[in-house]
């Protein structure tokens, strides 16, 4: 008999969260870049010992600022059901978290400054355990809004403790 396997959450991240995550990769990868730049054309002595290191920025960080927000998109995957809402993401390791509704202490909806130039949201869903909230991020204002209403509703109907 074989174990039964753990479904794919339904829902994705809203699409303006691909240019937010970029925008945060390219936080570090540009800075860091014109840092090691501006050494190597300053410092007169040894300056090619600069450039190997923002080559070396250059060619780990500009791929990963370009590709890992459009990978991050298509496996930062969550979804509410009746009795527990379900998270999940992860690149090498990917990470699927479950939340009863019964184990759910607080909801909250969170927006940083850049979340709020892109238009969207995060919800963080506080439980008992030791891992941590379960945060879905990248979502659009108006679902995050609404997610985090539906959960404290049916967190709220939840009377009983999980088991």
């Amino acid at each position: 008999m074989s174990s039964p396997t753990l479904r794919a959450p339904a829902n994705r991240a809203d699409r303006r969260a691909v240019p937010w995550w970029t925008l945060q990769q390219a936080l570090w990868v540009v800075p860091a870049l014109a840092v090691l730049v501006a050494l190597g054309v300053l410092i007169p002595a040894g300056r090619w010992w600069f450039f190997g290191p923002a080559i070396a920025v250059a060619a780990v960080g500009l791929p990963i600022m370009l590709v890992l927000p459009r990978y991050r998109y298509r496996n930062h995957l969550w979804e509410m059901g009746a009795t527990a809402v379900h998270a999940r993401r992860g690149w090498f390791w990917v990470e699927s978290r479950i939340a009863p509704l019964s184990r759910v202490q607080t909801v909250d909806r969170t927006r940083g400054p850049l979340e709020q130039r892109f238009g969207l949201a995060t919800v963080v869903v506080t439980t008992a355990s030791s891992r941590g909230p379960v945060k879905i991020s990248g979502l659009a204002v108006a679902t995050a809004d609404e997610l985090a209403a539906r959960l404290s509703e049916l967190t709220e109907a939840t009377a009983e403790d999980a088991v």
